[in-house]
């Protein structure tokens, strides 16, 4: 029998009790700026057991202004940027290229959390890009030297051969170069933070950059 997407949906439930710790949040003790409040939530839903909190939804848009979305990884964070890697060749790179300016989303299920960043988009200098590069894991170097990244692909078996080579080289030589690896940095412009609530009295808290720190202000679930 043929899966009915629509009785699945109706069959799920968002925040489950005995999956999700809705936790209270009182934004007038959140502190002057997002970062401190970001590192507090993320290491919460690291001690909460969320799996992969640190991958987040990273949208762009192309020269003609169409989105895009997809999962990446969060490589560092600090009082300015929130960093992430790609090729610069990439369907992403081109994207960023062309107009510099993203929005990342993390999902921390197990707490009913959401924390939103947008803004401008620039590179970091290449010895930093490689910096963040070689800091990583065997695999990432060996995926970074496979290369091509969001171009046609003829085979899996091509796939295959050119990702055997990778590893055997990322092995070999741990400190090889990859020019097109670029480190991207997100200067927010914007930072929400959303408390889910079991009644849906959701609490949404954003920061936005003034010339001189952060403003603060609720919105409407």
């Amino acid at each position: 029998m043929a899966t009915d997407l629509h009785t699945l949906l109706r069959s799920l439930r968002v925040w489950a009790p005995d999956t999700t710790d809705l936790r209270p949040f009182d934004p007038a003790v959140a502190p002057a700026a997002p970062l401190p409040l970001f590192t507090e939530w993320f290491a919460e839903a690291v001690a909460a057991g969320q799996p992969e909190p640190h991958t987040m939804s990273l949208a762009t848009a192309d020269a003609s202004g169409l989105p895009d979305a997809r999962i990446v990884v969060l490589h560092g964070a600090d009082a300015d940027c929130w960093s992430f890697g790609s090729h610069a060749g990439s369907r992403k790179g081109r994207q960023l290229a062309a107009r510099p300016y993203a929005a990342l989303t993390f999902y921390w299920s197990v707490l009913g959390r959401q924390v939103r960043v947008r803004g401008p988009v620039s590179s970091a200098p290449s010895e930093e890009s490689q910096g963040d590069l070689h800091a990583r894991s065997t695999g990432a170097l060996a995926a970074a030297l496979t290369g091509r990244q969001s171009e046609p692909l003829g085979s899996l078996e091509e796939l295959a051969r050119g990702s055997e080579a990778a590893w055997e080289r990322a092995a070999r030589e741990p400190e090889t170069p990859v020019p097109s690896w670029t480190l991207y940095r997100l200067r927010a412009d914007e930072v929400e933070f959303f408390q889910g609530d079991e009644r849906r009295r959701h609490v949404r808290l954003r920061y936005r950059r003034a010339e001189e720190g952060w403003t603060r202000e609720l919105l409407w679930p």
